[in-house]
């Protein structure tokens, strides 16, 4: 009978403790609400059939090392993750735009619902000429992050805000890719806003 009783127990601690792993990694991360990111127009319905992302929107996780590794090209806006291939798709250059004006200051906010220790925030932004029509690739976007936020590891805010400027070159339509690096595992999150300049 005890051998019965020690051997449920320890089965229910190896359940709660999948259970609790799982949730753990369910819980997800984080996206861009300045500006605002494909994931955040779809989570406030602003744009329709996104799938599952519109009730994830914190969870569009992938490989870190962009751009040398990280998702696919044409799969960066989801993170390489086909759960999220909605955000991908560039529905013929009509993704709803945030308005800026060349070199301005700008707060760049995303919300977090876990705040990993990080090693920095990049933002991208595509190159003049870019065709919003197609999927997003590297040859797209500028070969160098425009603002780079190091953090050394620290916890970002529940609401992290970084003040930086945009590119003074620009004019039209154009996307930012915001990469956020997890510095305790081999992971990014991954977000892409659609801006107007």
């Amino acid at each position: 009978m005890r051998k019965k009783i020690t051997t449920a127990l320890l089965g229910l601690g190896v359940a709660a403790t999948t259970v609790l792993a799982t949730g753990g990694s369910a819980q997800s991360h984080g996206y861009t609400q300045s500006p605002t990111s494909r994931q955040a127009h779809c989570a406030n319905g602003t744009v329709s059939n996104c799938g599952g992302i519109q009730w994830e929107p914190q969870s569009v996780e992938g490989p870190k090392g962009f751009p040398a590794a990280g998702p696919a090209d044409g799969r960066i806006c989801s993170g390489g993750n086909s759960r999220f291939a909605q955000l991908d798709d560039p529905r013929g250059g009509n993704w709803p735009t945030t308005n800026l004006t060349p070199g301005q200051g700008f707060t760049f906010t995303w919300k977090m619902t876990a705040r990993h220790s990080t090693t920095d925030f990049r933002y991208y932004i595509t190159k003049n000429g870019w065709d919003p029509t197609k999927p997003l690739t590297r040859a797209d976007l500028e070969p160098y992050p425009f603002m780079t936020v190091h953090m050394g590891g620290r916890q970002p805010s529940s609401t992290e805000s970084h003040q930086g400027s945009v590119p003074t070159n620009k004019s039209g339509r154009h996307l930012i890719l915001g990469v956020w690096n997890v510095h305790d595992t081999a992971n990014a999150f991954y977000a892409c806003s659609d801006v107007k300049f």
